[in-house]
């Protein structure tokens, strides 16, 4: 995906919220190398439901080395045949995948001008790329800042319906260790994204 060479003006709220999906993205579509987990493990938070589970994932990451997290990413999400989660839109909302909701989110791309990288194979439902567009959209990568009501539908269409539910599979997986944490911070994150939009909304 094209990235923007002079990025708009953001307010610090809607680039820390970028930021969030961004690391996010991040952390879910690959394992995390020795630089990244020092980064995590020098995060804070503060004591309101996503700050704590900042924290918890912070203490998680402080004692976690690549090569555990390799292992722990590759058995939650790739597996022999398949991992312990499928973490596309489509399989959660359908119980299968390349269905419907991955065509929806197609067309919302593509009116939005959105283009997977060549280097990518996965469905675009996948819940990080879903996390990367988000991102995208908020400090416009995509070409232009999408309005607040466009961040409202994309939430709404393609995130909202299955994200909590899939941060708390992430959070009760048997093989999941650090991604308990990260599916902590993402399922607190998810439900302030909600709220916020349900209230502009009205």
């Amino acid at each position: 995906m094209n990235v923007a060479t002079a990025l708009p003006d953001i307010t610090d709220e809607d680039r820390l919220r970028a930021d969030l999906y961004n690391y996010l993205g991040l952390m879910l579509s690959a394992p995390p190398d020795q630089m990244l987990l020092d980064q995590t493990a020098a995060l804070t938070g503060d004591d309101t439901d996503l700050g704590q589970a900042i924290k918890g994932l912070a203490r998680v990451a402080k004692v976690s080395k690549p090569k555990a997290v390799r292992s722990e990413f590759n058995a939650l999400f790739i597996g022999l045949g398949r991992g312990e989660l499928l973490p596309y839109a489509s399989y959660y909302l359908t119980g299968f995948l390349n269905e419907k909701p991955l065509a929806n989110l197609r067309a919302t791309m593509a009116n939005f001008g959105m283009v997977r990288a060549d280097d990518v194979f996965e469905p675009e439902d996948n819940i990080a790329s879903l996390m990367e567009m988000m991102a995208g959209m908020i400090v416009g990568r995509f070409g232009r800042v999408a309005t607040l009501q466009e961040q409202n539908e994309f939430f709404n269409a393609h995130i909202g319906t299955w994200s909590t539910h899939y941060f708390t599979d992430l959070q009760a997986a048997k093989s999941s260790v650090l991604y308990a944490s990260v599916g902590a911070v993402g399922s607190a994150f998810m439900n302030i994204e909600r709220e916020a939009f349900r209230m502009t909304a009205n």
